[in-house]
Formats: structure tokens, sequence, C-alpha cells
């Protein structure tokens, strides 16, 4: 008999349960978060960039992929919901629409892709008599543009041509003729344009005679001068000429001096103001001291 510890020389060698170091190194590796996601997401993501970099490596293919998505693109711009197919002006005068839609031709019906509302904006603002300007895509295919519309203020006679301004001197458009506005005044001279607000406020205090106004003169970039009819003029300050107006008016309530045959009421300085008669008046007065004269004489 065998005794119970004697081994068995033909039994095989037990198994070491302990990993080998591979193993552990691999193991531990896969417990690594980065690890998994760069084999989940980062491997598959290399090899589809691998194809696709050897898909479009061939010049053809390039140009067939480049054609489908431009064919693809356009029929998504080109779907119903996207069209435009008038355009809407709000705010407008019949000639201020006529004007932007010649600034802005588009032809109808154009995708909502196509347009450059920007630029739009832009070539409507350049229009003298748009003073503000919005542009939006309207629900239903419409292109709505809002504008504010300058209103013109004063005819304004430069040099070379006739202007309407607006209350800040604004161009708004320009004039054939003044008779084409006559329902507005009238200022002339260099640099009015840039004296709007101050001609506004004279003619305002010209209300009393506004029949007999012909037009405000600016003189020498600086003042003004009040043309009436009857070829009369009031000279008005530089500094303070509203306040100077009212004086002239004021004398003109109780006196009646506007109707005399008065041609020049100078009111350039306050503290003195002079009259200069007109031809008439003149005549009579050379009369009235000749006849004085000789009436002295006869006297003496």
């Amino acid at each position: 008999m065998r005794p119970l510890n004697a081994r068995d020389s033909a039994a095989p060698p037990r198994r070491d349960p302990a990993p080998s170091r591979l193993a552990y190194r691999l193991h531990r590796l896969w417990l690594t978060p980065l690890f998994r996601a760069l084999l989940r997401v980062g491997l598959p993501i290399v090899a589809l960039a691998l194809a696709a970099g050897f898909y479009l490596s061939d010049q053809a293919r390039r140009e067939n992929l480049q054609a489908w998505l431009a064919e693809q693109r356009r029929a998504f711009e080109q779907r119903p919901e996207f069209m435009v197919r008038l355009m809407a002006i709000d705010g407008a005068s019949p000639g201020l629409d006529a004007d932007i839609r010649a600034a802005v031709p588009l032809d109808f019906p154009l995708s909502s892709f196509d347009l450059d509302l920007d630029a739009i904006r832009s070539a409507i603002a350049e229009i003298d008599a748009v003073a503000a300007v919005s542009v939006r895509v309207r629900p239903g295919g419409v292109l709505q543009v809002a504008v504010s519309e300058r209103k013109p203020a004063v005819v304004w006679r430069g040099q070379e041509e006739i202007l309407l301004l607006d209350g800040t001197g604004h161009r708004v458009t320009a004039l054939m003729a003044r008779a084409e506005r006559p329902d507005l005044p009238l200022i002339t001279g260099r640099g009015a344009d840039r004296a709007v607000p101050e001609a506004l406020a004279l003619l305002e205090a010209l209300a009393p005679v506004g029949q007999r106004v012909r037009g405000l003169v600016r003189m020498g970039e600086r003042r003004w001068d009040v043309a009436l009819d009857r070829n009369q003029r009031i000279l008005l300050p530089e500094d303070d000429p509203v306040t100077a107006l009212e004086r002239v008016l004021v004398l003109d309530g109780s006196t009646e001096m506007l109707a005399r045959d008065i041609s020049v009421i100078d009111m350039r300085n306050p503290e003195r103001p002079t009259v200069r008669l007109g031809p008439g008046a003149l005549e009579g007065l050379r009369m009235i001291n000749m006849i004085e004269l000789e009436e002295g004489t006869a006297n003496q």
C-alpha cells in the first residue's frame, strides 16, 4: 500500500489563480475612463476619418459630393415656406415708394436665404427722404419694409440747385422750380441749410405777417435778413434774432410801421435800430424840407 502523504507523480501541476502581469496591466488600463472613451468613441472616429479620407482622395468623387450637397441645399432653400413673393412698404409716400423699389430691384419670387437684409436696409437708408428704416421677412412670403419719411419744412435755393430740407436741414429731395412747393417757406444764401432750426423759429415769429414774407436770406453765413413783399427788408442781428424780430412786430402792431413806405429796418444793433425810407417817402421828405426851407427864407 502507498502511504497517504505520497505524491502522485502523474497528477498535473496546480494553476496559479493570480493574473499575469500583462493581464493585470490591461485590466487596470481598461478600468481607466479615458482609455474606454478612446476605444469606444475615438477609435470609430479615426476609422471613419480614414475611410472618408480615402473616399475623398479621388477628385471625381469630391466633385460629385460637392454637387450633391449643393443640390440638396438648393432644394432645401427653395422650399415653399422659405420663398418671398412680394415686398410691402409702409410709411412711404408714392414717390418714395417708387424710389425704394428702384433702389432695391428684387426679382420675386426668391428664397429668403438669397436676401441680404443688411444690404437692403443700407440701400434704402441712403435715400435722402428716408429718416429710418427696418427690414424683415414676414410670414407668408412678404418682405416687410417700414420707413420713417422725412417731412420737408423749407425750400432752400442754393447756388446750383433748389432743395427741400427737413426741420434739421437734412436734404429730402431736389426741385426743378420753386413753384413746385409754394406751400413751404423759402430760405436762401450760403449756409442757410445749416441753420434751418433757427430759420423755422424766425418763421414762427413772423406768423402775424406771414402772408407778406417772401423768404429768409442768410447773410455771411452768420445772420438773417427777412425779405417781405414791396421790397421791404428786416436786417436781424447775429445773436438772438428772434427777440429782435419780435420787437419789430411789436412796433408794427402799435405804429403800423411795415405798412409805411420803409425799405429797410435795420436791427443789427438792437440798441440803435434804424430805418431806411422808401423812394416815395424819401422824395416826400425832400419836398417837405424844401418847403420848410422856402418858408424860413420868406420869414427872414
